[in-house]
């Protein structure tokens, strides 16, 4: 199943902490409210997975759950809840994952994370209409020979550095204060001769490949999660894979957010007449219309001819930017043709003779 993660509907990291995640809550939720978008369906849905995610991230029993099992887990949980308790959603993954939810029946043997993040590049089109994307990865499998300890035969010994407690302590004045154990990762073991089969890692890398749908509107920095695609586990119990997606740039359009930037040059004397040209868009051509005496750098919005937003599904405004553009150099018909409409216009030609003449005046005074 690939679906965006609660993180990124609310925009916030997974290390993200609860005053972090309320406060991303309080600004979509205003964003998104009802109130505020009237007869809006999409604003409407958007406010309502901003609220799901919210319940979710706010709860430690239900982010812990999520976090560990992904968002089907939260579902069944809240479907079953209020008959089971949670207790007993805990025990619908015993036999699934070989332990009880939030605490193992064992230690964790091996020392690799099951959940694990790639990169994916997609072309500044294909963020911008969606694309299916074949997706190549390696990933971590337990080695069956030490069943991903890294230890000779999966045995493994107390770790010498915490005597086997999976942590260590150090005193500071009166106060004493508890850290995981950096040698054995907290497992409280340690490998006493490495496993000849995978050189004392614990597990091989696998290759493979499957396809993925890509949303209409994605922006680098989103995130994809993947159920069930992440490293493998002694138990077989499998992570998920988080997919980063990295857009290409463009050689002409420029992306702000949902917006689209395009740059037109106009030559000076269009500026002056004013003109109308058509301009390449996202959307196919479009028209554009330039005033007389338009302004170097000036913006013209064309609302709605943007990206649409893959949250939202809102479209942004597609704004083209004119550059004034003026001759290298002028040949000897140009250069007549410009001094005669430069004379055609007469006084109005030279508008700063009539600002420096009182200046003028002045400055004779400076010097008697």
């Amino acid at each position: 199943m690939v679906d965006l993660c609660y993180y990124e509907v609310l925009s916030v990291e997974k290390s993200a902490d609860k005053t972090t995640i309320k406060k991303a809550y309080r600004k979509m939720a205003m964003k998104y409210h009802p109130d505020k978008n009237p007869g809006d369906k999409q604003a409407e849905e958007s406010f309502k997975a901003v609220n799901e995610a919210y319940q979710v991230l706010s709860d430690d029993n239900k982010k812990q759950l999520y976090d560990r099992y992904g968002k089907e887990a939260v579902q069944q949980n809240q479907t079953q809840g209020a008959s089971r308790g949670f207790g007993d959603i805990s025990s619908m993954f015993e036999d699934m994952f070989n332990g009880s939810f939030g605490q193992q029946k064992t230690q964790k043997s091996y020392n690799y994370e099951l959940d694990m993040i790639i990169e994916l590049p997609v072309d500044f089109m294909e963020a911008i209409k969606g694309v299916e994307k074949e997706v190549s990865y390696s990933y971590k499998s337990a080695c069956k020979s030490c069943k991903g300890t890294g230890a000779k035969g999966g045995k493994l010994s107390s770790c010498s550095s915490c005597g086997g407690a999976g942590e260590i302590h150090s005193r500071q004045g009166f106060m004493t204060f508890a850290q995981t154990c950096p040698h054995c990762r907290g497992s409280g073991k340690s490998v006493a001769k490495n496993c000849s089969d995978c050189k004392g890692d614990g597990y091989e890398t696998k290759n493979s490949k499957f396809k993925v749908n890509i949303p209409e509107g994605i922006n680098s920095g989103n995130r994809i999660r993947v159920s069930g695609k992440g490293n493998l586990a002694p138990n077989k119990t499998r992570g998920d894979l988080y997919i980063n997606i990295v857009v290409k740039e463009d050689e002409h359009f420029v992306r702000h957010d949902d917006d689209i930037y395009l740059e037109v040059p106009i030559f000076f004397t269009q500026i002056a007449l004013g003109c109308t040209i058509k301009v390449p868009s996202i959307v196919g051509a479009l028209e554009l219309n330039v005033p007389p005496n338009s302004k170097d750098k000036e913006h013209f919005v064309f609302n709605n001819k943007g990206v649409k937003n893959v949250n939202t599904h809102r479209k942004g405004n597609f704004v083209v930017q004119i550059k004034i553009t003026y001759p290298k150099t002028l040949d000897i018909k140009q250069s007549k043709l410009l001094k005669e409409l430069q004379e055609s216009f007469g006084i109005d030609s030279k508008p700063y003779e009539k600002n420096f003449k009182d200046m003028f005046k002045k400055a004779q005074n400076w010097f008697k």
